[in-house]
């Protein structure tokens, strides 16, 4: 699996899976983040990597033409990377480790499913609880308000993700 994460506002993108990265589908990869980036109209000014053989040289360059730096991370030092390294330990736990997968097809449409759940549900601690692509709420000061809540769960894939929210 290929991911990025925008550390500011913590938005996952989920770029792809595969069994077997090659080359050039690593390199058409970066080619889509970048479109997608250019779409979006977001400014993307570094991106930070570990030193993995599968990424080429190409990889790198198609980043540099698009004026992304790409910084390394150290040997042996994954807090460098911390907020992936975290999404991808939550993703297995939560997601990877609860579910059968039967194919590609399957698993792509469970991490489109996750990736849906952190940007628009999940909320981040290291954003004030809020979520990426939601304006942070109101909190709730009311007393009467708080002892009358209309909670609602909605299930997603299957139970294996539950979605919270308040039924008004």
């Amino acid at each position: 699996m290929l991911a990025v994460i925008e550390h500011a506002s913590r938005r996952i993108r989920i770029l792809g899976a595969t069994a077997h990265p090659t080359t050039a589908w690593i390199t058409q990869a970066s080619r889509n983040l970048v479109m997608d980036l250019e779409y979006a109209g977001s400014t993307a000014r570094f991106l930070i990597r570990d030193r993995d053989g599968k990424f080429p040289a190409l990889f790198d360059s198609v980043l540099t033409d698009a004026g992304i730096r790409v910084v390394l991370s150290g040997v042996r030092i994954p807090r460098m990377n911390a907020i992936m390294e975290r999404w991808i330990r939550t993703c297995r736990r939560e997601l990877l480790d609860r579910t059968l997968i039967w194919n590609q097809q399957h698993l792509l449409h469970a991490l489109r499913e996750y990736e849906r759940f952190c940007n628009t549900h999940r909320p981040h601690q290291g954003i004030a609880n809020g979520r990426p692509r939601r304006p942070l709420p109101r909190p709730a000061a009311d007393q009467a308000t708080l002892t009358q809540l209309d909670i609602r769960r909605r299930q997603r894939l299957g139970g294996i993700l539950n979605e919270y929210h308040h039924a008004a």
